[in-house]
């Protein structure tokens, strides 16, 4: 998958790729469970070598990588990325944990990092020379933290039940939040953002935007199935894919999720709706073109520009957040510009983009050049909600732009924008930030209702 701009978000197919909450550095492992060995040589190594790169000192690690990696991440690609780190991360504090993963003759250590905005997982592996051929950065998963539910989900109004949504042998685990009663009811397929999302779009273990939504509108008389991502479930298999596009990665599964609802008991065939959050939303038109008999899409912060263009409008934001433009953020950002150059110019057959900020197979980035999501969307003969947060610097107001200026003047097609929400559709106040999405939140009772009257009266 190309490199996509979501928060925490974690691609299965690029090599390297940026994240709106932390930038991910060459991961191409599938390893055992860790395990605990503080006394193995290789953890004191790697102690060394981490210490000294988040103290700026990018040459001893870099002269320990295998020529895949030197190719894959030059010592001024990691340079980059160590910029973004700190930007998204905040300083360097201490390595607090290690562990070591091992799969056929690759040795992992996992340092979990503390910065001041939060733990980081730092991956660094090594073959059976003590090369590295493996780094990764990304935020500490937490355990998850019980959910409670918002004080608009009132569990006596529905029920769940375990389902399976396969698109032609890509069996995924998913829920079925049912509202009680003899309906039919009207229905929604939550379609994620990118990389390998879990069924409620969890979020460092403090925020399940998804399971939110599912429970706000099953207690309103809204059935909603909700699923794992296919790069979840079956990321080792989708890497060995040549043509992997947004077809193998979204598409596919939404329309399967559709079917199973029209075979459902209780569910109204000709009212199931598809809801599209970040990538998905992006991607609702095709499906909606694909399935002209959904009930409607519903878009709630869908990207309108290139992925690649997305990229170098977040790394110009975070590289302002703080007032003050450095030297190496000046660096940073003439990297995203040259990713938007080489992005425009891929075409099919050719090598994959790398770089410290995304990377992905040139399938990926033409595949989605030249769609316009409002373009597409103004063809299709359905009703459309779409939703913007006003403070979403990933998704922005140009954006939700767009999507006004291709379909405004339609009568079936409503627009809503939230002063006070972000990406994630939960409130907050000020510029919003990587550090924003580690709170717990939920998302707002407003768009829980704007949803729900907006199937209501179609």
């Amino acid at each position: 998958m190309f490199g996509a701009c979501w928060p925490g978000e974690r691609s299965t197919r690029p090599l390297v790729r940026s994240s709106g909450v932390l930038t991910a550095i060459l991961v191409v492992l599938s390893l055992s469970a860790p395990q605990a060995a503080d006394s193995d040589p290789l953890i004191a190594e790697t102690r060394v070598l981490l210490q000294g790169l988040f103290a700026g000192k990018t040459a001893p690690l870099v002269e320990r990588f295998d020529a895949r990696m030197a190719a894959a991440l030059p010592q001024d690609q990691l340079t980059l990325a160590l910029t973004s780190l700190k930007q998204q991360a905040g300083e360097f504090r201490a390595i607090v944990a290690t562990k070591i993963q091992e799969r056929g003759g690759v040795r992992a250590i996992v340092a979990t990092c503390d910065f001041a905005n939060g733990p980081v997982d730092v991956t660094v592996a090594y073959d059976d020379k003590s090369r590295i051929v493996g780094l990764n950065m990304r935020p500490a998963t937490p355990a998850a933290s019980p959910y409670e539910a918002p004080s608009y989900a009132l569990p006596d109004r529905f029920t769940e039940t375990e389902v399976t949504v396969d698109a032609g042998g890509w069996p995924l685990p998913g829920t079925l939040s049912m509202p009680k009663g003899g309906g039919p009811f009207p229905a929604v397929v939550l379609a994620h953002g990118s990389g390998p999302n879990d069924r409620d779009e969890s979020l460092g273990g403090v925020t399940r935007p998804f399971k939110d939504m599912a429970w706000g509108l099953a207690s309103r008389g809204i059935a909603v199935l909700r699923y794992d991502k296919r790069t979840l479930t079956h990321g080792r298999r989708l890497a060995s894919l040549t043509n992997f596009t947004v077809k193998d990665e979204t598409i596919d599964d939404a329309l399967a999720a559709v079917a199973l609802l029209r075979r459902t008991a209780r569910v109204r065939a000709d009212r199931v709706y598809v809801a599209g959050h970040s990538l998905g939303g992006m991607l609702a038109p095709r499906i909606g073109a694909l399935d002209p008999h959904l009930g409607g899409l519903i878009v709630l912060a869908g990207a309108v520009r290139p992925l690649e263009e997305t990229i170098l409008s977040q790394t110009r934001y975070l590289a302002e957040l703080d007032g003050t433009v450095t030297d190496d953020e000046r660096t940073q950002i003439a990297a995203a510009e040259a990713l938007v150059t080489r992005a425009r110019t891929l075409k099919a057959g050719d090598p994959p983009l790398t770089g410290a900020l995304a990377s992905g197979p040139a399938s990926y980035v033409v595949d989605l050049r030249g769609y316009h999501p409002p373009t597409v969307a103004k063809s299709l003969a359905m009703p459309m909600l779409v939703l913007q947060g006003e403070r979403d610097y990933q998704v922005t107001m140009d954006d939700f732009g767009q999507w006004r200026a291709s379909l405004g003047g339609r009568k079936d097609v409503r627009f809503i924008s939230y002063p006070a929400l972000n990406h994630l559709f939960v409130a907050g106040s000020g510029k919003s930030s990587p550090a924003e999405y580690r709170q717990p939140g939920h998302v707002d009772a407003a768009v829980i209702e704007d949803i729900r009257r907006w199937i209501l009266e179609h």
